[in-house]
């Protein structure tokens, strides 16, 4: 796998692909974070998207597994990482910009993953995500927010969320304050390894809906469909035991205790079922239909059904939905007022 440095490359087009309507779907990763999400993906065994990784540590991006590597930022940096800042951002954008569009033309979804805080995916994120707007691509922004302990950078990140908001169609925000309540006592390292295990099992249980045929089938057009709804979309990804029944597994399935998604009052929604050999075609239409109560009682919901031999007594469930609500998404207030809450007696000093 070759490193590509600033200048003219070439990125082959699958016109096979085109032609039987698969979509071309990337996920590119923004600085370290973004990265180990990426190797952690290639080791789950990712297939139906390609891996572009992007840098400015040029030692860092080497040990990437992505299919495509592209060090950015090389003529401010000299490939030895960001020192971060809004200035580096607005000098680096422009040189970057033309190698980073080239990469991402022909795109239909596109998923910018980065770590938000300091460094190469805070300015790099927001970049990679307008262009692939821009291009016509359903653009979902998957981060995670730093430890914060300090007003000023409480402030940095909300503004960090709201520029990635404003430029994607989805974002899903993994707040690693957050491990403090459910795993306070992992070491470090190993409690970081959550968060991009969750944001690598969203992606691929999203891909896989999208590209890999099930019995009852959903494609790249009922999810165009389900944007028309308007509001924003949001996605989730979870398992449970088939035998818990289809209210507690759509309740406790799409829940998870790292991110904010409501999905009350959503008016359409994409629900795709996993299960194994004993998952019944009853299971399936009855947990569709225990989603639909969650919803807007007019909704457009579109679902499917596939089934999976090592899936024993238990269903994976991916949901896709657009809604003219935001709290989905956590707020750049209920950010803060999580991390005041954490730190007031710091704060109240």
């Amino acid at each position: 796998m070759e490193c590509l440095k600033q200048g003219p490359i070439n990125f082959p087009e699958n016109k096979t692909k085109k032609f039987f309507g698969i979509p071309r779907i990337l996920v590119v990763g923004c600085g370290s974070e973004g990265i180990n999400v990426l190797n952690r993906l290639v080791h789950l065994g990712f297939i139906g998207a390609e891996t572009i990784a992007l840098n400015t540590d040029n030692q860092h991006l080497i040990l990437s597994e992505a299919e495509k590597k592209i060090l950015i930022g090389r003529a401010l940096t000299n490939g030895n990482g960001a020192a971060g800042g809004r200035d580096f951002e607005c000098r680096a954008s422009e040189g970057d910009r033309s190698i980073l569009e080239l990469a991402l033309r022909d795109s239909d979804m596109v998923f910018v993953v980065a770590g938000l805080g300091d460094g190469t995916g805070t300015f790099a994120a927001p970049i990679v995500a307008e262009i692939s707007k821009q291009n016509g691509a359903i653009v979902v922004g998957m981060v995670s927010t730093p430890f914060c302990i300090d007003r000023a950078k409480v402030q940095l990140v909300e503004d960090e969320l709201e520029s990635l908001r404003r430029k994607a169609d989805a974002l899903i925000a993994i707040d690693n304050n957050k491990l403090l309540e459910f795993v306070p006592h992992l070491p470090p390292a190993q409690a970081i390894s959550i968060v991009d295990q969750i944001i690598a099992e969203t992606i691929m249980g999203i891909v896989d809906t999208l590209t890999q045929p099930s019995l009852i089938n959903l494609d790249f057009a009922d999810l165009r469909t389900i944007m028309k709804a308007g509001g924003t979309l949001f996605m989730s990804v979870g398992e449970m035991d088939l035998r818990e029944g289809p209210k507690k597994i759509v309740k406790n399935a799409l829940k998870n205790p790292l991110v904010d998604v409501d999905y009350h009052g959503a008016t359409g929604c994409l629900l795709h079922i996993t299960g194994g050999r004993d998952l019944t075609l009853k299971d399936a239409t009855e947990i569709a239909s225990a989603l639909t109560q969650e919803l807007d009682p007019g909704a457009n919901i579109i679902w499917g059904a596939r089934i999976r031999p090592d899936f024993r007594e238990k269903v994976r469930l991916v949901a896709i939905a657009s809604s003219t609500r935001s709290s989905q998404v956590p707020s750049t207030t209920l950010f803060r007022e999580r991390v005041f809450e954490r730190n007031k007696h710091q704060y109240l000093k």
